[in-house]
């Protein structure tokens, strides 16, 4: 049963991506140059209900975090290679598997990027074990933890920041 929820909320949000235009070249790369700030408000809004739905599922007993430790090394490494590969192909990989589905085949070289990628660092974990993954290991924790405070605490400042940076997006015309 859990596949199914799977499957009916990646199709939801499948054509959400397509309804919202994010999976659109030209948007991918506006947003990149701080044109077109649609992508950053529509991972904003599923990044706050994430949070209020997680947390709401997590209190009432329905699911256990499974946190992952935080390692710095990794993180920066992993981030520096998403966005160099973004701006290099316009697309994300999620975004790129959605241009697919829509029929461009420009993002096919994302997604071969994508399994060449995967291969190579299969490759090269053994040493990441030894080097990266070493780097600023602070284990499995949370904002919420870090800072001492309830994590309600943070998913209200979360929203308020939020909202702020949608009404200063609204006022630069993004």
């Amino acid at each position: 049963m859990s596949l199914f929820y799977g499957f009916i909320t990646g199709v939801v949000f499948g054509f959400l991506l397509q309804k919202g235009q994010v999976i659109r070249y030209d948007k991918q790369i506006a947003a990149l140059r701080f044109l077109d700030m649609t992508i950053v408000k529509f991972m904003l809004s599923a990044i706050l209900v994430a949070m209020v739905g997680l947390y709401l599922l997590e209190g009432m007993e329905l699911i256990k975090f499974s946190l992952k430790p935080t390692i710095l090394g990794s993180v920066i490494t992993g981030g520096l290679l998403f966005g160099l590969g973004w701006g290099i192909l316009g697309y994300c990989p999620g975004t790129s598997l959605g241009a697919i589905g829509e029929g461009r085949l420009d993002a096919l070289s994302g997604i071969l990027g994508m399994l060449v990628g995967a291969a190579l660092f299969a490759q090269i974990y053994p040493w990441m074990q030894k080097t990266l993954l070493l780097v600023g290991n602070y284990g499995k924790i949370t904002l919420p933890q870090v800072l001492g405070i309830n994590p309600w605490i943070v998913i209200v400042l979360f929203w308020l920041a939020g909202v702020l940076l949608f009404r200063w997006f609204e006022q630069k015309g993004w």
